[in-house]
């Protein structure tokens, strides 16, 4: 787990000095600003990229309310963000233009077809446009990430359903990540709103929280309050495990979840079955082998003629689902990309990235997330609270 730890941590710090060299060379430099101003501006640049560093350390020891310390970070982080890529976009424009000009003076013979002062000018001025920009995507996107979620309406026809689960609810939470920007008010509201949904069944797909149970425990308690008939299931996320997996794991059974550690449980109604297994993290068996994910194991002994509905994390895990018969899979752990450009890093590795889907002779539904993580911003993919009624095919 340390070695998990310590490659993640050295991963962000190469990306986040790349980053950050980058964004001062392609921003800084041009301005030609005088002494004090441009040393200045790389202190604070410098600054923003230490945050993100020092908050890995940081929320770990520190055993206070680092709120405001994460807010700072991580809406810096997000404003770096849109200003790296809407640089890099730049950057790329700018050097296809060099080049078909070069070749445009090749053909005619004539050296120069660059004006130097043009070129500084529309350097400088579109820097300046993107801080703009960046200001603006980083204001909206805080908005649309802390505005409660969007409730999400999904009908799921099974062609073996049995009578009495037609019309059968089940809303799905993931990816709350409390800590960090997501407060306990925010998680009332979750609350707040799923209880509104009189949901049959309550399945949260894992990623709880990102921090010590010790340090967040008042925070994530409203989630104990929700309730549903026929009960509330948990599976662990990857952040479960980066956070100390097997306190969450008996947290979230204090908090009145049932955890699914790679097993199942028959939910009845009305003298049918049907069967709801869940599996842990994709990436469990990094941190604990005896965790390891086993969508197979998940459903041992259960009745083959039985509607099997599983509950995993990530969606990859269905490439460990193959041959096996899920009549339906509901996954989260992509945010559905949370903002551009990582909505396209977010497919690495990931069959699906958000929706409803077919695998194999499963559907599968990926959640978008009902919070978010890292940066408190939200773009073309709303938070959502899902609600997923069984249907009889």
């Amino acid at each position: 787990m340390k070695l998990q730890m310590i490659i993640w941590f050295s991963i962000v710090t190469v990306v986040c000095s790349v980053g950050i060299f980058f964004i001062g060379r392609r921003l800084i430099k041009p301005m030609k600003w005088k002494s004090p101003y441009r040393q200045i501006a790389w202190t604070i640049l410098s600054a923003i990229f230490l945050f993100p560093v020092a908050s890995m350390i940081f929320t770990r020891v520190w055993k206070g309310n680092d709120l405001l310390f994460s807010w700072i970070t991580y809406v810096g982080l997000g404003f770096i963000s849109f200003i790296f890529t809407l640089l890099f976009l730049r950057d790329a424009v700018l050097f296809l233009s060099t080049l078909i000009q070069k070749a445009v003076s090749l053909f005619k013979k004539e050296k120069n077809l660059i004006d130097p002062s043009r070129r500084e000018f529309l350097l400088q001025s579109t820097n300046i446009g993107i801080i703009g920009a960046s200001a603006l995507a980083t204001s909206y996107g805080i908005y649309e990430a802390r505005k409660a979620p969007g409730i999400v309406p999904v009908d799921i026809p099974i062609q073996r359903l049995p009578h009495a689960f037609d019309g059968f609810r089940i809303v799905q939470i993931s990816d709350i990540h409390a800590g960090l920007t997501v407060d306990r008010k925010w998680i009332e509201t979750v609350v707040e709103e799923v209880q509104k949904l009189s949901p049959d069944l309550i399945a949260f797909t894992g990623d709880m929280a990102d921090g010590s149970v010790a340090k967040l425990e008042s925070t994530v308690a409203p989630l104990g309050e929700l309730t549903a008939p026929y009960g509330k299931f948990f599976t662990t996320g990857n952040h479960e495990y980066y956070s100390g997996a097997p306190e969450w794991i008996k947290h979230a059974g204090v908090l009145g979840y049932d955890v699914l550690m790679n097993e199942h449980r028959a939910i009845e109604k009305n003298g049918a079955k049907i069967i709801l297994a869940g599996v842990t993290d994709y990436s469990a068996g990094q941190f604990f082998a005896d965790q390891a994910s086993d969508p197979r194991k998940a459903i041992e002994q259960a009745p083959n003629d039985m509607v099997k509905i599983l509950m995993a994390h990530q969606p990859r895990t269905l490439y460990q689902t193959n041959g096996l018969e899920y009549d339906f899979v509901m996954n989260g752990h992509t945010h559905g990309g949370q903002f551009f450009p990582w909505n396209y890093l977010a497919t690495f590795g990931q069959p699906f990235i958000k929706g409803l889907h077919r695998w194999d002779k499963s559907l599968v539904y990926v959640s978008k997330g009902t919070g978010y993580w890292g940066p408190p911003v939200r773009l073309g993919a709303r938070s959502e609270i899902t609600v997923l009624t069984l249907r009889k095919a």
